[in-house]
């Protein structure tokens, strides 16, 4: 059986394109800044994002992880929304690599209250943890793809400035945010002072994330990069994939989220299964199957046997990811499967 593979947009595989790109990229060694295709991503990433440098790591989870190393010290506290990939996804990272601990929020659809995050601001006291970063997501994974609007994203810039904070973007899937707003990604990322990217989701490449911000933020993430052993010497085969992913991958993600939309529907008409439809904003769709009385994981199972893999979320939370290779008619396959298991529910 060909499967359906709902189980996240890391799945994609690079198509014979992007191989050739990957093939017939100029290298050089990267650690010595000698590798023109890696420079190359940087320097596009860097006009992207409005930013004065940029800096091609290996995975999402090191570029967050390089950054809030870059903007804090031992001791130090990262205020973030409860559901965000670092405090949930990122193995304890702040704790292990920069001595830091988070503080993490209550948000709704993945936004943090600006009220709230001011009182959680320390004091200038000896007895607490300074605040030093505030790290926001675009879009929220845990949330189910959701949007950080821009107006909140303001806001909370504002606040920053006013507190002398630092502000960290994890926007792994800020591509998604970009295509489904209108937004430009250099819009988004102005308001703050470093931002990741990812291009192994979406964007359909098989490795790599960038993080981009002023220049010296970037000597000193360089550094922390190297710490985490990610100097990747040639990574210019890995480089012509992401910039590859930009100039073909990036503006078909539309059809990736009229795809979750009409997938997303379909599941909220059968019995038992319920999406909230506000946080369907782009790829990602999150049903809760709480009213069969049965677990997300038991409901995953029986889709398997349908020819459809999602992943068991929560204990009564299915998540579902349209990407690249998921098309129309995978769509039909996965309604009708989902339908075939609802009704013996």
């Amino acid at each position: 059986m060909e499967f359906v593979d709902l189980r996240s947009d890391t799945l994609t595989r690079p198509d014979e394109d992007m191989r050739q790109a990957m093939a017939s990229a100029e290298v050089g060694d990267d650690v010595f800044g000698e590798d023109p295709t890696v420079n190359l991503l940087q320097e596009k990433i860097a006009e992207l994002t409005g930013k004065k440098a940029a800096l091609f790591v290996a995975s999402g989870t090191m570029g967050n992880q390089v950054s809030i190393n870059a903007h804090t010290q031992p001791g130090d506290e990262v205020i973030c929304e409860e559901r965000a990939h670092i405090f949930n996804y990122e193995s304890g990272s702040p704790a292990m690599l920069s001595g830091v601990q988070l503080r993490p929020l209550p948000g709704k659809y993945g936004v943090l209250d600006v009220e709230e995050v001011e009182e959680a601001i320390r004091p200038a006291d000896h007895h607490f943890p300074q605040t030093r970063l505030i790290s926001l997501e675009n879009t929220h994974n845990r949330w189910g793809g959701t949007i950080y609007p821009l107006d909140e994203i303001k806001k909370m810039h504002k606040l920053a400035k006013k507190y002398k904070l630092k502000m960290h973007l994890d926007g792994a899937r800020l591509w998604n945010a970009s295509i489904a707003t209108g937004i430009t990604i250099k819009e988004f990322s102005r308001y703050f002072d470093s931002v990741s990217l990812c291009f192994s989701k979406g964007l359909g490449a098989p490795v790599g994330s960038v993080i981009a911000g002023n220049e010296d933020f970037i000597e000193r993430a360089h550094r922390y990069r190297k710490a985490y052993g990610g100097g990747m010497r040639q990574a210019g085969i890995l480089a012509a994939a992401a910039i590859y992913a930009i100039e073909h991958n990036w503006q078909r993600m539309a059809d990736d989220h009229r795809r979750a939309r009409t997938l997303a529907e379909a599941i909220n008409d059968m019995p038992g299964l319920v999406v909230n439809l506000q946080t369907v904003q782009t790829n990602i769709v999150i049903v809760d199957t709480s009213l069969t009385g049965r677990s997300s994981a038991e409901i995953a199972s029986r889709l398997l046997e349908e020819g459809v893999k999602v992943i068991a979320f929560a204990p009564t939370r299915l998540r579902v990811v349209t990407h690249l290779h998921i098309d129309d008619q995978a769509i039909e396959r996965a309604i009708e499967a989902f339908k075939n298991v609802s009704k013996n529910l």
